[in-house]
């Protein structure tokens, strides 16, 4: 009988430590839950709506458009901080290839221009802000594209031993630039290689080992051999329910044997059998309403800034469902966020903690079954459950239950959990308790919280 005991015993600690746990720069990852993005080129100061793939292909003719005259990066970051987000991104170089730093190996930067009489450096600005207001700053390489170098989709054009070598001289500007980066600025939370950085043994700089020197705690997004989340499938801000944080293969985004289809699929709702920890990212620009997408400030887009309810069900489907949420912000020529941006999102940041910022009762505990009671009857409509990812996902099928009219009776029911689920209920319901109860687990189940919530009142104020 004590063999078979200790052989259970085995079989159970082996199961928990199977499962894929995230590395200590994921988990910070999960705990900021939402961040935003500044895009910020060139052409939001030619007057004209951005076009990818013109901008891609033709450099600006004169640099020295770039002119922020009242550029303030605090106020950018108080308007990210103030919708809840602990992390920002800054577009340190994007599709025109210039660089909104002083380089001292790319001569296409803020060093050219007449602004600040050569002087200025937007991301030591923007580093310094996010320290001011404790949001965590992060860096947008992109080196995918470069209309001024002629370089597409990491390739450098042309035929021969002209373009091998030009190709070989971007490489070790990439690699450089990343140096620079990653050496002159602090501790980053995240570098970002839009598009990738490519692949080190082919067209691609190697720049994985860089980072890892110079910033070992920083996320790293991502080359062929590494991304440290994955990109959820589109650019709508939220993923596919259920929302797994583990993958099959540990690069994301380099499609293996499934279609097209099945990998977006894939990309959406994770695999829960995945042997990798690769959570989702959820990314929407903020103006992408009335049919825009708007990744860069446009002249005459005030309309397309998200209204509310757009962007609480964008938070919902992320967030809520285990993934990190990053919303793209656009300041404009003069180097502020616009007020209508600024107001959502101050406005987006109070109905957050509104709903969920003050839980009517919580709890937390380990186990197939979690009881919350209430000191008296009280009225929810949805809950929050948190796992402790630390040790893996391990639910894989849960229903909460409401104690009212003297029987249990179920109100909602999922599957995926992770870093967060929030969970509307069937309709809201009067109760004297509420009962989490997992059906189905990999490993004892490890509840972080478990909370319920009244979010109607007030909603459509």
């Amino acid at each position: 009988m004590l063999a078979v005991v200790l052989a259970a015993a085995i079989v159970k600690s082996a199961a928990q430590t199977s499962l894929p746990v995230p590395a200590p720069r994921q988990l910070k990852w999960h705990e900021a839950e939402m961040g935003v993005v500044f895009h910020y080129d060139l052409h939001v100061f030619d007057g004209k709506a951005y076009s990818q793939g013109a901008n891609r292909i033709t450099p600006i003719d004169d640099y020295n458009i770039f002119n922020p005259e009242r550029l303030d990066t605090d106020q950018w970051i108080r308007a990210a901080r103030a919708a809840g987000a602990k992390f920002a991104v800054l577009t340190a170089t994007h599709e025109t290839g210039f660089g909104l730093w002083q380089s001292d190996v790319n001569p296409y930067c803020l060093k050219a221009v007449k602004w600040r009489d050569g002087r200025g450096d937007l991301v030591a600005d923007f580093v310094a802000s996010c320290r001011k207001y404790g949001v965590q700053p992060g860096l947008y390489v992109g080196i995918r594209w470069n209309s001024l170098l002629g370089i597409h989709n990491f390739r450098a054009e042309g035929e021969g031993e002209f373009a091998r070598r030009r190709q070989e001289w971007y490489r070790r500007l990439c690699e450089r630039m990343v140096t620079e980066l990653c050496t002159r600025y602090g501790d980053l939370f995240l570098i970002w290689f839009d598009g990738g950085a490519d692949d080190p043994r082919g067209m691609g700089p190697d720049v994985e080992p860089i980072v890892n020197r110079y910033q070992p705690d920083c996320l790293f997004y991502h080359n062929v051999d590494r991304a440290d989340f994955r990109w959820g499938g589109s650019e709508s801000g939220t993923v596919g329910y259920p929302c797994w944080s583990t993958f099959p293969y540990p690069y994301s985004h380099n499609r293996h044997s499934e279609s097209a289809e099945a990998h977006n699929r894939l990309l959406a709702h994770g695999d829960p059998d995945g042997t990798y920890w690769v959570p989702a990212m959820a990314d929407t620009p903020l103006r992408g309403a009335n049919g825009r997408h708007e990744w860069f400030w446009e002249p005459g887009d005030e309309e397309a800034v998200y209204p509310l309810r757009d962007l609480m069900e964008k938070y919902e489907k992320s967030v809520g469902r285990g993934a990190t949420l990053i919303v793209g912000l656009t300041p404009d020529p003069d180097g502020l966020l616009p007020a209508t941006d600024v107001a959502r999102l101050e406005e987006w940041g109070r109905e957050i903690k509104r709903q969920f910022g003050a839980p009517l009762a919580q709890t937390a505990g380990k186990g197939d079954r979690l009881t919350l009671k209430l000191p008296k009857r009280t009225t929810a409509d949805c809950c929050i459950i948190q796992e402790d990812i630390a040790q893996g996902e391990r639910i894989r099928a849960y229903r909460v239950e409401a104690r009212t009219g003297g029987r249990w009776r179920e109100v909602c029911r999922g599957t995926s959990v992770g870093h967060k689920r929030i969970a509307r209920f069937d309709a809201p319901v009067t109760a004297s308790a509420f009962r989490l109860v997992i059906e189905e687990s990999r490993a004892t189940p490890q509840v972080r919280t478990f909370s319920v919530h009244h979010t109607a009142a007030g909603a459509d104020e």
